[in-house]
């Protein structure tokens, strides 16, 4: 199996589960011209997947892509302190949703599949302080939403409604529910 994603938190997620894998990324075109936010998520995932999958037409790939979105708009990641700051200060006090993507692709089996998870968030209401001490640890720079919910950032979480490890990054649940419904053997996941 080929994770086309550079993250960590997928990388952790589906080792700690006991996949085995390769890390494989290329450069995508994170765009999406889809009406909404679920499917334009979904399309970046598949575009990660299948960029991967060209070069590798026989290996099972997965892409996967996270988005924050309060009140219709997205929240990427911030591109500097004052973008994570005002991300932070939109989610304070509020609930906003998660929405995870992932993309199993096989070329040479015609294998092409793509779901997503969409998990609720609470934030508590946030001081201008717990922000910028937040912002100082820089853990916020390369997450989506400005915020980690399995670092410092669960501070900030009330709670949550859905699946944890998709706001994480990746979500697991519906993946191994996916391939489970596939055929795919749960018992050597390092075959995967």
């Amino acid at each position: 199996m080929i994770l086309a994603s550079a993250s960590p938190r997928r990388k952790e997620i589906l080792e700690n589960f006991g996949f085995s894998f390769k890390t494989v990324v290329k450069n995508v075109d994170e765009t999406s011209n889809k009406d909404t936010v679920k499917e334009k998520i979904m399309e970046i995932a598949r575009k990660k997947a299948i960029a991967v999958a060209k070069d590798f037409p026989n290996e099972n790939v997965i892409g996967a892509d996270t988005m924050v979105v309060i009140n219709n708009k997205i929240l990427g990641k911030p591109h500097n302190k004052q973008e994570a700051f005002e991300m932070l200060k939109s989610l304070s006090g509020k609930n906003h949703e998660v929405i995870t993507a992932f993309s199993f692709i096989n070329l040479e089996k015609n294998i092409t599949y793509c779901d997503c998870e969409i998990t609720k968030v609470y934030f508590k209401n946030l001081t201008d302080e717990e922000i910028n001490w937040y912002i100082g640890t820089n853990e916020p720079m390369d997450k989506a939403g400005a915020y980690g919910i399995q670092g410092k950032g669960a501070f900030f979480v009330e709670k949550i409604e859905g699946d944890f490890f998709s706001v994480m990054g990746f979500p697991l649940g519906k993946f191994v529910r996916f391939l489970s419904e596939s055929g795919f053997d749960l018992n050597n996941l390092e075959k995967i």
